[in-house]
């Protein structure tokens, strides 16, 4: 794999920070504000589309924006894995910037031009954790998005709102200072660099007479102090930050917070660790039967919520447990099926995200009981919510097929009955707490203060800038389950298959 040396790629991180700079200066005026949300997220997008035939060819980037100490340095590095992280991400960036206009302004929010600042510069910082070359720039970008979502779960300014944006904090900051840290130093002490391994997944950067307790030490305090990927018991944080805004919970849910943290974990174990030493230590079979228990429990807790964002909060508790089980089974068809998932979930669950500020901006509710009839009322949300609903179950021909297709083709390689199981029970959990919501949707009785309401409730202009986008997702999730082919060649790639 030939490397290019390069500073072109740390523009696609540049822009979304100087994006938040001209929102700043931009804030007493509305439209001007906005615009440049939406241009900075195509420019994001674009930047990065233009690294990607170079990936496609096996190629990579790299620069070193500078050294602090000879192995530890601001670095760079750009692969198959990171541009499929990026590339998701701020293409729904584009999508997410029209669907703010019209939450925020539907219900008058306050304070919007620090939540479109913080949400440039939380992209921005995932776009960094992207590009990141070693542990220490990941771990520095990691923070960032940390930070700059905080004002985001607080955005409401309320008791309820301080209470979630404190947990949410406090877990995340601690976890990476009480984790990440010494995880850094073990690394650097066994392998005198924090660099990734540029020479592909199957070898780290361990050496072949590192300790094998010490390495075991290493990857648990790696693993736990990415506490954003919401494995348990690490994951509580994430359903009391759905006291956000919607578009922040689609945010955290879909595009940056969560995906920075799989992606971090899916990083460390590949190009930290590698699979040979996973393999001989027996940390992957370890890890995906732990992230498994995840994946079941989150979905039966997902049974028992009325309130739809948090039905949604626990989806993702569970779905994210999908990327790492599919990297921890460490096959060619398993670390297919978990990377995908990074761009598959993305798409679907920004679009169930989505399809919930919609209709709490239409209607003011946000429990299931209270949806009877509203399907006929918002037919294109609802539509768009079945959709995604089908690629979190994994039914084709939506995306989230192909995502399970891979993993199932994964623990079949290792013949493994206990792993093969934990996808279909967790696939019909699925279906039993998505599947209501949709019937209800359109077979459900309205409330009696809504049954003399007629009327479409997508056509005002404010509406239609939410709807649009959420359809434009979910219509993406279909094409994306019967042509995956884009995605499949980056990873391809990156496998080496």
């Amino acid at each position: 794999m030939e490397t290019i040396i390069t500073n072109k790629i740390l523009l696609t991180p540049a822009i979304p920070m100087i994006t938040a700079i001209l929102i700043m200066a931009s804030g007493k005026k509305p439209n001007l504000r906005e615009s440049w949300s939406i241009i900075g997220a195509i420019l994001t997008f674009l930047s990065v589309v233009t690294l990607l035939p170079r990936i496609l060819a096996g190629g990579s980037f790299q620069c070193t924006l500078f050294t602090l100490y000879p192995g530890i340095s601001v670095k760079f590095h750009l692969d198959g894995l990171g541009i499929l992280f990026a590339g998701t991400a701020s293409f729904l960036w584009i999508l997410a910037g029209f669907y703010c206009i019209g939450y925020m302004r539907g219900l008058n929010e306050h304070a919007q031009t620090r939540f479109y600042v913080c949400y440039a510069v939380s992209v921005g910082a995932a776009m960094g954790a992207a590009f990141a070359g070693n542990l220490f720039t990941l771990y520095l970008f990691y923070e960032i998005v940390s930070i700059f979502t905080y004002p985001l779960v607080a955005h409401h300014q309320d008791a309820e709102g301080y209470e979630g944006s404190k947990k949410y904090i406090v877990y995340l900051m601690f976890t990476s200072k009480a984790f990440l840290l010494p995880a850094m130093v073990l690394v650097y002490l066994q392998c005198g660099t924090l660099d990734f391994s540029t020479t592909g997944i199957v070898n780290g950067i361990f050496p072949h007479d590192a300790s094998g307790i010490l390495v075991i030490v290493t990857y648990c305090l790696c693993f736990f102090g990415f506490a954003k990927a919401g494995v348990m018991p690490l994951h509580s944080w994430l359903p009391s930050a759905m006291v956000a805004p919607t578009p922040v919970s689609a945010l955290l849910h879909a595009v940056v917070v969560v995906k920075v943290g799989v992606f971090s974990v899916c990083r460390v174990m590949l190009s930290v660790f590698g699979i040979n030493l996973l393999q001989g230590l027996h940390l992957g079979i370890v890890t995906a039967y732990f992230v498994s228990f995840t994946i079941v429990v989150a979905s039966v807790i997902a049974l028992s919520k009325s309130n739809l964002k948090a039905r949604l909060a626990y989806s993702t508790v569970s779905q994210l447990s999908y990327i790492i089980l599919g990297v921890a089974m460490l096959t060619p068809n398993s670390i297919t099926g978990g990377l995908i998932h990074i761009a598959n979930h993305a798409f679907s669950k920004i679009t169930l995200f989505f399809c919930a500020g919609a209709i709490f901006v239409a209607t003011g509710k946000k429990d299931i009981k209270e949806l009877g009839g509203l399907g006929y009322r918002m037919p294109f949300t609802m539509i768009a919510f079945g959709l995604a609903s089908l690629s979190m179950i994994g039914a084709p021909p939506v995306s989230g097929f192909v995502t399970k297709w891979y993993l199932a083709l994964g623990a079949m390689d290792l013949h493994n009955v206990i792993l093969l199981a934990v996808l279909l029970v967790s696939s019909l959990l699925n279906a039993g707490y998505f599947v209501p919501i949709f019937l209800q949707s359109f077979y459900g009785k309205p409330l009696p203060a809504d049954k003399s309401a007629t009327g479409s409730l997508e056509a005002s202009p404010l509406i239609m800038l939410m709807v649009v986008p959420l359809f434009i997702t979910a219509v993406a999730s279909v094409l994306f389950g019967i042509y995956p082919d884009l995605f499949l060649n980056i990873i391809n790639v990156l496998v080496g298959k």
